[in-house]
């Protein structure tokens, strides 16, 4: 039972997807010979006799076919989509269906010669290779068919012709293996037409590349924005929610501390108690929140942000910020949170007694300088995700740079750049 399903499953295994590639093949058959006639167009309606008529019956033809390039490489993607489900992508920034300054930008890209290419070249090779394999099916069918053309031949052609029979078994066996040659003829010409297809009139490896770069680079800076948005969500549910409840919490307390004067000692403990973890609750949700996408950077810009993160710092910090448009709210935070890490660095390690910070936008370029006179010392090379080495992570998904010089001793000086062009 099981070689009764393997043989006829062997038997019809290289004729799977042979019909398709023919099909294939015979479409680009049917444009090549379109292309044929516009060269031959001028020889059928007169023969050129003079140097001048010759060149005149080369030249404009082939000029003709050169200006229908993009035209025929619609075709060829067309019949790629159609017969194979073959999807031949058309190179990023090259106009298929141009004017005249467009034609003139396609003829001299790289896309466009390698379109040519395929048009002067591979596609009339591969029309060839497909005559060919229409051929095989043809002379595979007829002489596999052989027996029915004898059927219907005359009986006295037959008694005439001895040992037919025999002959005809011979002819039957060598149409069965044109009909196996021509189905894998035309499936390995179909690959190969394929390839040829991607190479030159898809995008180069080179093109692709660069296509691929692009996109991951506009998907990352819609995740980087997806997630700004998300963190200044949470800032505004945080300020008006659980923050406001604290605050009612707090004064409820407080009012409670205040005019329940008749309470027992241990029972005005717990609202001290109570009410001094509420404030300090409040503290450090309002930390929390600042950290997160401070309000005042929404509302009034980084200018007014900075100024407040310097005027709550316990070191004089100098602050200058000079602007010339206000960058996109994803690097404006990023601008922020830099400096503000930054300086709580300060504060924290450096034991500095001052603090300068410059902001200056210049050419598409926010450029941000920290510095400050502590014991320097700073390593980049810190834990991933936190200290300065989380500060460059988050400058360069903006594709900022951020460079750190802190020798023993101090100064240390931090330099960032961030594009914010329009």
């Amino acid at each position: 039972m099981h070689f009764k399903t393997w043989q006829p499953d062997l038997l019809r295994r290289p004729f799977e997807g042979a019909g398709r590639a023919t099909a294939f093949h015979c479409a680009g058959i049917a444009i090549q010979f379109g292309v044929l006639s516009v060269l031959a167009l001028p020889w059928i309606y007169f023969v050129p006799a003079a140097l001048w008529a010759v060149t005149v019956a080369v030249v404009v033809p082939s000029a003709a076919l050169v200006l229908a390039g993009p035209l025929l490489t619609r075709m060829q993607r067309a019949r790629f989509r159609d017969r194979l489900g073959v999807l031949v992508t058309a190179p990023a920034g090259l106009a298929e269906r141009p004017g005249r300054q467009g034609l003139r930008q396609w003829l001299r890209s790289a896309p466009g010669r390698r379109q040519l290419r395929y048009h002067l070249l591979a596609g009339p090779l591969c029309a060839l290779g497909g005559l060919l394999v229409t051929v095989l099916w043809a002379a595979g069918t007829a002489a596999a068919s052989v027996y029915v053309w004898l059927w219907v031949t005359p009986l006295q052609w037959r008694t005439e012709h001895a040992g037919y029979s025999v002959k005809a078994a011979y002819v039957t066996a060598a149409g069965v293996a044109l009909l196996y040659a021509a189905a894998w003829s035309a499936k390995a010409l179909a690959r190969r037409d394929t390839r040829a297809a991607h190479t030159l009139l898809g995008p180069s490896r080179e093109e692709e590349l660069t296509r691929r770069v692009a996109d991951l680079a506009e998907s990352r800076a819609g995740v980087v924005d997806a997630a700004d948005a998300e963190r200044r969500r949470i800032e505004r549910d945080l300020h008006d929610g659980a923050q406001q409840r604290l605050v009612a919490l707090a004064v409820n307390l407080g009012l409670a501390k205040a005019t329940l004067g008749d309470l027992p000692e241990e029972a005005r403990k717990v609202i001290d108690e109570a009410h001094r973890e509420a404030k300090e609750a409040i503290s450090e949700l309002n930390d929390l929140v600042r950290g997160l996408h401070p309000a005042v950077l929404e509302d009034r810009g980084l200018d007014a942000a900075l100024s407040g993160v310097a005027a709550r710092l316990p070191v004089p910090v100098r602050l200058s910020v000079n602007l010339e448009r206000r960058p996109s709210p994803t690097v404006e935070a990023v601008a922020y949170f830099v400096v503000s890490e930054t300086l709580t660095n300060v504060v924290k390690h450096a034991r500095a007694s001052k603090a300068d910070v410059t902001v200056e936008q210049t050419r598409g370029t926010l450029s941000i300088t920290v510095t400050d006179d502590g014991v320097g010392g700073a390593d980049l090379s810190g834990g991933s995700g936190t200290g300065l080495a989380g500060l460059a992570k988050r400058v360069a998904s903006v594709d900022g740079t951020f460079s750190c010089h802190s020798p023993l001793g101090g100064p240390t000086a931090i330099a960032v750049e961030l594009p914010c062009a329009p």
